[in-house]
């Protein structure tokens, strides 16, 4: 009679902990997936303009951040009118306001006379540009470039207009953190920018994706419990008690 009385305390309390597994695992799964929605924004690109880093038709999840915010090297989601109706577009700053971009210095891109080690630029491609001389721009603008840079129509393609090919920072709408689609995971830091200036925080996405495995674990582990402890107590019921040989 004892024996049972504990049996029973015990499937209590494994009920208990299983129970509480599942709700922490729901908190952190919903939270998770709550958390993603408030700070990303899935978006499909649909050049292959940013090549290799990212290719026609890749799935990319982009934090949705102000302008104000954004830093040399941050592979950006914007719109602006004078570029594109109708869709927005997905290309690296490469200088702010105030920043000095020429190209290019022994085959690489300056910016305020530095030049700018750009690794995720293609396999045996050149940095230059046809026809790209020095740019002053503006406060409260950006530069930007495709990492493709023979055929992405980008601030070098316009040049020409009144704003020297350059963005308000007020049209940025995201910051891409991570190819989704296919699974290339976060996009590489541009340490080439880190001489010239702090670099861009990572954002929430790793620790985002933590809380929705761990919550899933917890999920299917405190669910698992019941069916797992029942198959048990069958097993032991069917099996009986050993017997006890007289010595």
């Amino acid at each position: 009679m004892a024996s049972a009385a504990g049996a029973g305390s015990r499937g209590g309390l494994g009920g208990k902990l299983s129970g509480a597994a599942v709700a922490l695992g729901l908190l952190l799964f919903l939270a998770g997936f709550g958390w993603a929605a408030v700070s990303y924004r899935p978006y499909t690109v649909p050049t292959s303009s940013m090549a290799p880093t990212i290719d026609a038709g890749d799935r990319v999840l982009a934090q949705r951040v102000d302008g104000a915010k954004v830093r040399r090297g941050d592979v950006v989601v914007f719109g602006d009118k004078t570029w594109v109706t109708g869709s927005d577009l997905v290309k690296r700053v490469v200088a702010v306001g105030g920043d000095t971009v020429a190209c290019c210095t022994d085959g690489k891109l300056t910016v305020d006379g530095k030049p700018v080690d750009e690794p995720y630029l293609p396999k045996g491609a050149p940095a230059e540009i046809q026809g790209f001389g020095t740019v002053k721009v503006p406060e409260g603008r950006l530069f930007l470039l495709g990492d493709e840079r023979q055929g992405s129509l980008d601030s070098t393609a316009h040049l020409t207009d009144a704003a020297g090919g350059t963005v308000s920072r007020s049209a940025v709408v995201a910051r891409v953190d991570s190819v989704v689609w296919p699974m290339r995971g976060m996009l590489a830091r541009p340490t080439g920018f880190e001489a010239l200036g702090t670099l861009s925080k990572p954002g929430p996405l790793p620790l985002i994706e933590v809380m929705i495995v761990a919550g899933a674990v917890l999920v299917l582990a405190g669910a698992a419990y019941g069916p797992v402890a029942a198959g048990l107590g069958r097993t032991r019921a069917r099996t009986g008690p050993e017997p006890v040989h007289a010595g």
